[in-house]
């Protein structure tokens, strides 16, 4: 049976731009298509417009055999397509709620173009009862919208494509339901078919779950603190407990990115719209927001109980290490805690170029290695879990501080050896 398809996605962000490069590598013919002109421009030249391990050789390889086509147009994908996949932005919108802006216009863009018969599969992240919005909007009884949400962590996203943990399609028609598995039948993932509305909470669900995982180790991280016992032996003798896992169990400066804390926010706001109070949830933000503070101030008194006028030098500004985003960053909003504090800050991330003019680093000075970042500083500041940050020449680092201090925020350190070194060191629940 010949399992190639004919396939159109629609935005080129981290879901879009993985999304048509794996389901080329699937050998599905398909068009990708980004209204951003250097964003279009990078991926059809062959390059990833953004940090993805593996991404830009299966764009290469897709461009190459002709199984993949860059457009800068929603209407020039649409022909012929049989799947057209919504991978557009949901941001959080001013009340917490996701914004389904962008989704409508490429609805009302595409929906006359359709082919009959085809399957508009919604990837982004949008709030239950979309599903019956985008079918309401389409006014076309001869088309199927299908919720398939995904799951993608970014640095690993094209591995977590390739071999997924499972394949969730949420639409009432069985028919349909396997027409769009078999767009992923190279996975061999085990396959969820569900109702539409079902499937869009599921991602919710899933991500609201991590977050708590994340705000449970933060806190008790901060009880190992208060009390002197280690958090790492805990989360090994936690971890083997097979009801609970190792997986997402790392203490660190918060968790952030694209997705946690907008879908968190959102899932707060469709509670609400059903009339449920989820206090749990809501609790899980602001144990976020507080484990932040926690962890300025633990770099204000690593900098000698002050931050006005400190010299603090910030390691890592993406919100995890292998990748360049730093959408909702816990470190970008730590080092504004900092520069609102009357700190003077020095950063280094091997994605930033110094010189930059993003907006969300103003008040920071950039620079291309750590020790650089480092000269003169009073504490240094680890606050993404890049790998170069364990092979550093922590002699030369204390040399070139002022004070030689970490604030280890990811706990990547050893702190025998640090303080052997002749350096303070502070991590997150660990003596």
């Amino acid at each position: 049976m010949d399992r190639s398809e004919r396939v159109a996605v629609i935005g080129a962000g981290y879901v879009g731009a993985v999304t048509a490069a794996v389901l080329a590598h699937f050998g599905h013919t398909v068009v990708l298509a980004e209204s951003d002109l250097h964003r279009f421009a990078q991926l059809a030249s062959g390059k990833s417009p953004i940090v993805e391990r593996d991404l830009e050789e299966l764009l290469r390889a897709g461009l190459a055999s002709g199984k993949l086509r860059v457009v800068n147009s929603a209407r020039d994908a649409i022909p012929e397509a049989d799947f057209v996949f919504l991978c557009v932005p949901t941001p959080q919108g001013d009340d917490g709620s996701a914004d389904l802006s962008a989704v409508k216009v490429v609805v009302d863009e595409i929906g006359s173009l359709l082919v009959s018969h085809a399957v508009v599969v919604i990837k982004s992240t949008v709030p239950a009862g979309t599903s019956v919005l985008v079918t309401k909007m389409l006014e076309r009884p001869d088309v199927t919208v299908v919720s398939n949400p995904e799951f993608l962590r970014e640095g690993s996203a094209v591995a977590d494509s390739l071999h997924p943990d499972r394949i969730v399609v949420g639409v009432d028609d069985p028919a349909v339901a396997r027409r769009v598995a078999e767009l992923f039948y190279a996975t061999s993932a085990p396959l969820i078919v569900t109702s539409p509305m079902t499937s869009e909470m599921i991602k919710y669900a899933a991500n609201a779950f991590l977050a708590t995982k994340l705000s449970f180790i933060n806190s008790i991280a901060t009880l190992c603190d208060a009390a002197g016992a280690d958090v790492r032996d805990l989360i090994v003798a936690l971890g083997y407990d097979k009801r609970i896992g190792f997986d997402f169990l790392s203490p660190g400066p918060g968790w952030g990115g694209s997705c946690l804390p907008k879908d968190t926010a959102a899932l707060v706001r469709i509670a609400e719209s059903f009339d449920f109070d989820f206090a749990m949830l809501r609790a899980v933000v602001s144990q976020n927001d507080d484990h932040a503070d926690r962890v300025v101030e633990k770099i204000r008194i690593a900098a000698g109980g002050s931050l006005e006028r400190a010299d603090v030098a910030l390691w890592g500004l993406t919100f995890k290490a292998n990748t360049d985003d730093r959408r909702d960053s816990p470190a970008v909003n730590i080092a504004r805690r900092l520069a609102t504090a009357g700190a003077t800050l020095r950063a280094y991330d091997p994605t930033v170029t110094p010189g930059s003019a993003a907006l969300d680093l103003e008040g920071v000075e950039l620079f291309s290695s750590p020790y650089d970042a480092c000269a003169g500083a009073q504490v240094v500041a680890i606050l993404t879990e890049w790998d170069e940050f364990r092979n550093i020449d922590f002699y030369k680092v204390g040399e070139l501080m002022t004070t030689p201090s970490i604030v280890d925020a990811r706990n990547l350190l050893d702190p025998v050896a640090l303080r052997a070194a002749g350096f303070a060191y502070s991590g997150i629940g660990r003596p």
